[in-house]
Parts: structure tokens; sequence; C-alpha cells
């Protein structure tokens, strides 16, 4: 994490870097996933988001696009509570596309533990609903029928192989300690 300070001069320094900083220095540790804490020098206070949102406005005024007015609105008459706000306003829209993608996930899944797609249809719907790249988070599992076949064309033993092979070693076990108790001839 970088600590920044900022001075009364208002310039702000990277104390990590032993150098002074600007905002779209700060947008670039940002943008590199650097995560900044900004403190005043004088006081300690938390100026993070103060000089977050400095940034946001350096970078809305050089590329000429601006974040939408419902938002701004939103912002200004949250007053207090814009961080909350703004958090709220951002998420919610991710928030219920993440339901709907877990949604279809669960419903997809369903038909194929009931049998009526096999794994791979379901991989094409879900694929075909969701986009190749999204709803990464939401994950087919094959039927359990589906799951032995590949384990027995890849040859690895079931529950039941590995159950049996354990007997057999039990009872192995027990004629070699049958046959290590009967005396021999030379004693």
């Amino acid at each position: 994490m970088s600590l920044i300070k900022r001075y009364s001069n208002r310039k702000l320094y990277d104390t990590g870097a032993r150098r002074y900083v600007t905002l779209e220095e700060i947008a670039a540790l940002i943008r590199q996933g650097e995560d900044i804490h900004v403190v005043d020098h004088d006081s300690g206070e938390d100026l993070t988001t103060l000089i977050l949102s400095q940034v946001i406005l350096e970078q809305a005024k050089k590329s000429r696009s601006s974040l939408p007015r419902g938002v701004l609105t939103g912002l200004i008459q949250a007053g207090g509570d814009t961080v909350h706000v703004l958090r709220r306003i951002l998420a919610a829209p991710a928030t219920l596309t993440g339901y709907v993608d877990e949604e279809i996930g669960r419903r997809i899944q369903a038909l194929v533990d009931s049998g009526e797609f096999s794994y791979q249809e379901g991989l094409r719907v879900r694929e075909a609903l969701l986009g190749p790249k999204s709803g990464q988070s939401v994950r087919l599992m094959p039927s359990r029928e589906e799951i032995e076949a590949a384990l027995h064309e890849r040859g690895v033993p079931t529950r039941d192989d590995l159950q049996k092979l354990s007997e057999q070693v039990d009872a192995l076990l027990a004629v070699i300690d049958r046959l290590s108790r009967v005396p021999t001839k030379a004693s």
C-alpha cells in the first residue's frame, strides 16, 4: 500500500517512492492495482476519498466523459452518505446480473441432474445464455453417471473397486498371519 501525505500547500508526497506525485500519477498507481492511502501531513486525517474524488474529476475532464447525471444527482442528494450511496448505485446492476447468472446456472444444473440435459448440453445452453466468458462463478457439474463413465474410460478405479481391493488385501493378510503361526518341522 502506498502512503501518500498531503501537505498544507496541497502537494502530494509518496512516502514509499520518496517524491512528490500528481493526481495523474496516483491514477496510474491505482490502474496498476496499487492500493493507496492519503493522509494530511499535519493532522493525520484520512483524505483518501477526497483525493480519489479529485482523481475521478481530473480523469473526467481529460476524457470529456462524465458520470451519468442520475449518479451525480444521487451523490449530491446523499450529502454525507456519498460513499455508501455511490457503492449502492454502482453495485446494484452488477448484483442483479450476478443473481440472474446464478439462477440460470441453478436451473441448468437442475436439468443436468434430472437427466433432461447432458453435461455438454448444459454447458452449451449456459454459454448461449451467459456468453463464453460471463458467469464464471456459475459452474455446472456433470451427472454422477457422466463422472463414473469418464473415470471408467480413463481406468480410474471406482469406490467399489477400491473396497473389493481392500477386502482382498485383508483376506491375504489373514492368510499370511495364519501361515506365520503354523509351526514348521525344523522348530
